[in-house]
């Protein structure tokens, strides 16, 4: 049986937890079933195609839990319905999610239609505006050259000089969106007659416009003085500017705004945001939920195959089925939770098989960072969950979820009625406070 150190390095490659999976990628397993029947296509797909005018919503759930795969699927199945699609990740390169207010969303979106679309429609209007700004732009920019006389393709770089100093420089950041902020209504003037043309342009027989902004659901919660919060700002403040851009939109949103006490404006705004749950590997009674663990194992066999298909997953991948099994059941059914402790346990072998003491350790290291993001006072309210399945809404326990030491699942009951539930993160169950606070609340 090969145990080479290329074999385990490519197959600790095959577990990076934070590549989403590209359309059609054969590693994709479909877990509707065991996430109380949530699909995207449907849920967000079907609006946008019965829709006869722009549509506006968001999407939400943990981080990692595999809503960027979700969206690229989205995407695909758009572009076979005659969508052109501009998808992109908000916080790869445009605004800093430790620190993101809604002038850098739309900066963001300006910069990045500007690269999609201007091949296809003219970018006048917006290097006008642009135009218009400079003088109070330009040291902001950090570029000497006056406008007049930069080439167009120099005049459009300025778009990702102001973004790229948005996220990267943090002393120009409020600069830049005290510059622009008075103007935002004008930059969506322009960047919709932008859109009009780019529509009358669209290649291949698309006829129409989506948009989809990932990645803001990593925006750090933010309060200013008076208690209001960077995502109140974005989302209910500047909503109607977030729906004014002339095509479909899907922007992510936090889980915490979504389980706020402003749920009900939201939904009055956008429509039911939807939420993507965590694959159920436990029943609501804490019994091993077997379809759910069988999917979780689909996940990790289906990487494996890319690299060593004449391997057995459960004796010489791992040196047991059990082994492998409490690696899944760990990973509370959050994928890239599963993909982290994959990677470890098998960064922590010499040779195949992966044994139950490496998959131990790399459990150990996760229940410790896990154990560092809870807050003395938490505890309580972690034992309180595991026993009760249900959340207060709160923002300790909303930040609880922020941070996956909760955990969202659902599942059809008899009835086809969709039931949700909540428990703490597996790997806390293992930590002496949480085993603590357990035993006075018994």
């Amino acid at each position: 049986m090969p145990n080479s150190t290329d074999l385990l390095a490519n197959l600790y490659n095959a577990f990076n937890p934070f590549e989403p999976l590209p359309a059609g990628d054969p590693k994709y397993v479909d877990c509707q079933d065991v996430r109380g029947d949530a699909d995207i296509l449907q849920e967000l797909g079907n609006r946008m195609q019965l829709a006869n005018t722009n549509t506006c919503q968001l999407y939400s759930g943990h981080r990692g839990a595999g809503k960027s795969t979700e969206l690229l699927r989205l995407k695909k199945y758009l572009e076979n319905r005659k969508f052109y699609v501009v998808y992109f990740a908000a916080d790869e390169e445009d605004i800093d999610s430790e620190d993101a207010q809604y002038t850098d969303i739309l900066l963001a979106c300006t910069r990045r239609l500007l690269k999609d679309l201007k091949g296809i429609a003219s970018p006048r209007p917006i290097l006008d505006w642009l135009k218009d700004r400079w003088v109070d732009l330009k040291d902001l920019a950090l570029t000497p050259i006056e406008f007049e006389k930069m080439a167009v393709e120099v005049q459009l770089a300025q778009f990702a000089k102001l973004t790229a100093n948005l996220r990267a420089v943090p002393e120009l950041r409020q600069k830049i969106r005290q510059k622009i902020d008075p103007h935002t209504v004008t930059l969506i003037q322009v960047l919709n007659e932008f859109l009009v043309d780019a529509k009358q342009h669209l290649p291949n027989g698309y006829n129409k416009l989506a948009v989809i902004v990932d990645n803001l659901d990593r925006m750090v919660l933010v309060k200013d003085g008076d208690g209001r919060t960077n995502y109140e700002e974005v989302f209910l403040d500047r909503s109607e500017q977030l729906q004014a851009l002339d095509c479909h939109l899907i922007y992510t949103v936090p889980t915490s705004m979504v389980y706020s006490t402003r749920a009900t404006d939201l939904r009055d705004i956008y429509g039911d945001p939807q939420i993507l749950p965590m694959i159920m590997v436990n029943t609501l009674k804490g019994d091993i939920y077997q379809p759910g663990l069988k999917k979780v194992k689909e996940v990790i066999k289906k990487r494996v195959r890319q690299i060593a298909p004449e391997l057995s997953l459960e004796t010489e991948i791992f040196d047991s089925p059990q082994t492998l099994d409490r690696l899944c059941l760990m990973s509370g059914g959050h994928v890239r939770n599963l993909l982290l402790l994959t990677q470890d346990a098998i960064g922590r072998s010499e040779e195949l098989p992966v044994s139950e003491k490496a998959v131990r350790r790399a459990i150990t290291q996760a229940r410790d960072t896990y154990r560092r993001a809870v807050e003395n006072h938490q505890w309580c309210l972690l034992a309180e969950v595991s026993c009760s399945k249900r959340i207060i809404n709160d923002d300790l326990y909303r930040s609880l979820m922020y941070n996956r030491c909760l955990l969202e699942y659902r599942y059809l009951d008899d009835d086809g009625e969709m039931q949700r539930w909540y428990d703490i993160h597996p790997l806390i169950q293992g930590i002496p406070e949480f085993k603590e606070a357990v035993a006075k609340l018994s």
